[in-house]
């Protein structure tokens, strides 16, 4: 159990004073930021239409305050009720983080930040140098962007000195696990927020997002607001995009979790090694509890430079809670038991196929373990939970299974496969593409993975953005071709075509799966975002064979 001050507006019930752990410097490492006096709480001003979430309520904070949190000396005076990174969505008394961008440098924008009311400016050395920012309140950092959390979370009055924050991160899984937990917390009757790809819900009211780790102001104003609402557990996933820029500086974790790591977002990190340790750097010390999934060898180097991480396996490792005696329904339900690191044995059933999802599962009962929920009870959450676009079943009464899946990666797709060619009597037809303006080295790895394990592939376009869409399908089949054994290959550019003529191919005991987009709402080319829904269109091809 997390300890906070028994006196902090939200401090969990039943909370005993002081705080677990020692407050630690720079904001890399997400640093706890220090109490403070804070005035009277006030009303919020009224937020632009679209705008992140803010609590209702705010206390004004001094710029010298938030200066002195950050190491650095306030150039004017203000009194700051908020925080935000992008101009348009600034409010009155705001503090508008201008930071550079790949583009641009968002300084070039405080004219607009300030002129619906900003009161004052986060930004670098150059930013400070723009004309537009002559007498305006500033803080000045060399690293903005890496101290920007600890600014809002300040600002916010510490929102998760009063919740208990479950981070999950790795390449697959953080959303599975995520609902997972979140469903564990509630059969504990807990108040649970979720913060994550598919969307951000406060005690099962659903919030929109567009980030799987919003921007670090966005993400202390949602904990604010959850912190107003009565929640005290949160299920977070942690990008390592997140991880790499700041963005959960300032935030405290009760749990760090990893589930598993392969080839993906190579457009953003150097290499893999580079990748493993953005993802390691949520397990710095940061959190109270470690808890680690040891099934690839990246797991196991987590775990060895983790003091007191808490080891699980799926797949026989040596770990302190495992998962045995797996058996999987011919609907695809699956059932195993779990051991305890004191040798509780207890049953648990999954709704969600495949191997990799039991092994989610054995993360979430460790990491609930960890906040004091009982292994039993959030097994008995478990067995109900359901993740948009996660092998998520289409039924329209046809006779084959159809399955749309999130899976967009090399390691995720043949994962996928795997764990539905046992469920398949007949043929297994997919429809895969790969993302435009992202890491090209997964585009031949991702074709060869599907041509391998499919009997017929049928390669579309995914979210082109701004590339040609050719260009991308001749990579992807490129890796198809050169797959020994692969079974039938077909090029279909339009995704609803493609989806289409894989339900047409279709027979009794086949199985059609549309895979790479999930959840997604919406197809980008050319900076324009389209309307389209995996698991709609499918419905509709099947509706279409009566």
């Amino acid at each position: 159990m997390r300890l906070v001050p028994t006196d902090a507006p939200g401090a969990p019930p039943g909370a005993r004073t002081g705080d677990a752990r020692a407050v630690r410097a720079g904001a890399r490492t997400g640093a706890p930021v220090a109490f403070r006096d804070v005035s009277p709480a006030r009303e919020a001003p009224p937020a632009p239409a679209g705008a992140p979430p803010r609590p209702r309520a705010v206390r004004p904070v001094p710029l010298d305050v938030l200066g002195a949190a950050i190491g650095v000396p306030a150039r004017g005076s203000a009194t700051v009720t908020g925080v935000t990174l992008r101009a348009s969505d600034a409010r009155p008394g705001d503090l508008f983080a201008a930071v550079r961008g790949s583009r641009a440098h968002g300084a070039d924008h405080a004219a607009v930040a300030i002129a619906a009311g900003a009161v004052a400016v986060l930004t670098d050395p150059d930013g400070a140098r723009r004309p537009a920012l002559a007498g305006v309140p500033l803080l000045v950092h060399p690293r903005p962007r890496e101290v920007l959390g600890t600014v809002a979370a300040q600002v916010h009055g510490d929102p998760t000195a009063h919740l208990r924050v479950l981070g999950v991160t790795g390449t697959s899984g953080k959303t599975t696990t995520a609902y997972l937990l979140e469903a564990g917390l509630a059969a504990a009757g807990r108040t649970a927020g979720l913060v994550g790809t598919v969307g951000t819900r406060i005690d099962g009211r659903r919030l929109p997002t567009a980030l799987t780790t919003p921007e670090a102001p966005d993400l202390q104003a949602l904990f604010a607001v959850m912190v107003e609402d009565g929640v005290t557990d949160v299920a977070m996933e942690v990008s390592s995009h997140a991880l790499a820029m700041g963005r959960v500086a300032g935030t405290r974790f009760a749990v760090a979790a990893f589930t598993n790591l392969s080839q993906d977002h190579l457009d953003f990190h150097r290499d893999m090694e580079d990748y493993f340790e953005a993802k390691a750097a949520l397990f710095d010390g940061r959190a109270e509890h470690a808890v680690v999934c040891v099934d690839d060898e990246w797991g196991r180097r987590l775990a060895a430079r983790t003091p007191g991480a808490v080891t699980v396996t799926a797949a026989g490792a040596d770990a302190a809670w495992r998962a045995v005696d797996a058996t999987t329904g011919h609907d695809g339900t699956q059932s195993f038991t779990a051991i305890t690191p004191d040798g509780q044995r207890v049953p648990v059933r999954l709704r969600l196929p495949g191997a990799f999802n039991v092994a989610n599962a054995v993360v979430a009962l460790a990491c609930l373990d960890a906040v004091g929920v009982p292994a039993a009870a959030a097994a008995e959450g478990f067995a109900q939970v359901a993740v948009p676009g996660r092998m998520q079943r289409i039924e329209e009464g046809q006779p084959f299974l159809a399955i749309v899946d999130y899976a967009h990666k090399p390691g995720a797709v043949a994962a996928l496969l795997d764990a539905l060619r046992p469920q398949v009597k007949g043929r297994l037809i997919v429809v895969l593409g790969c993302g435009g303006d992202r890491d090209r080295g997964k585009r031949p790895l991702m074709g060869a993975a599907a041509a391998a394990r499919a009997d017929v592939l049928i390669v579309t376009d995914d979210n082109p953005r701004t590339e040609d869409p050719a260009a991308i399908r001749a990579e992807m089949l490129a890796g198809a071709k050169a797959e020994p054994g692969a079974g039938e290959l077909v090029e279909i550019g339009d995704r609803r075509a493609a989806i289409a003529a894989a339900v047409a191919y279709a027979r009794p005991g086949d199985a059609v799966v549309v895979a790479g987009k999930g959840h997604e709402t919406g197809q980008e080319v050319m900076g324009v975002k389209h309307p389209f829904d995996d698991a709609v269109e499918l419905a509709e091809a099947l509706r279409g064979m009566r």
